[in-house]
């Protein structure tokens, strides 16, 4: 883990403490720790999709365990950014069935076509491109997550389509 360049304002609000406080309700009280992943989604949706340090020990305060079981949690799953993102987060599967049908290939198509390199960040803040295992979407490689939504069957035609659209904001992140 290697966020310590990058600074965060911390902000949990009234509005994000009731709605860690209803997910921490989900559990007995002497195992509040079961609520961590779902804490650290919403406390990570809440600050510009990435967890510094000093806000993972904020989680770890609020739910009274060591610091180190954050981090570890934090390391362990992709899902969870340890460093500023793009507004629009490629993640490729890169696992067999994906791999088989080139998806290592689309993604450092993507990579050059945005001028980074895998797990960069484009200079306007507006794409980062992560290979990531497997997506459970075996059916439909190669395939990338891009926020909440999947996009199957990829080829250079489709990701120039999906940065196009982002670009002109016509991509849906949340469901929510």
């Amino acid at each position: 883990m290697e966020n310590t360049q990058y600074k965060q304002e911390i902000n949990i609000t009234p509005e994000l403490m009731t709605r860690i406080n209803e997910l921490i309700g989900h559990y007995p009280d002497d195992k509040r720790k079961s609520a961590l992943l779902p804490v650290l989604h919403e406390v990570q949706d809440a600050h510009e999709n990435w967890l510094s340090y000093p806000l993972m020990d904020k989680v770890a305060e609020i739910l009274n365990i060591q610091p180190i079981e954050v981090y570890e949690v934090v390391s362990f799953y992709t899902m969870y950014n340890q460093k500023p993102i793009g507004k629009y987060m490629f993640e490729f599967c890169r696992t067999s069935c994906c791999a088989v049908r080139g998806a290592e290939d689309l993604m450092d198509y993507t990579c050059e076509k945005l001028g980074i390199k895998e797990g960069e960040t484009t200079p306007d803040g507006m794409f980062t491109v992560v290979g990531v295992e497997c997506l459970g979407a075996c059916g439909y490689a190669p395939m990338m997550q891009i926020g909440d939504f999947y996009k199957e069957h990829l080829t250079k035609e489709k990701v120039d389509t999906i940065i196009a659209e982002c670009r002109e904001g016509k991509i849906n992140l949340h469901d929510k």
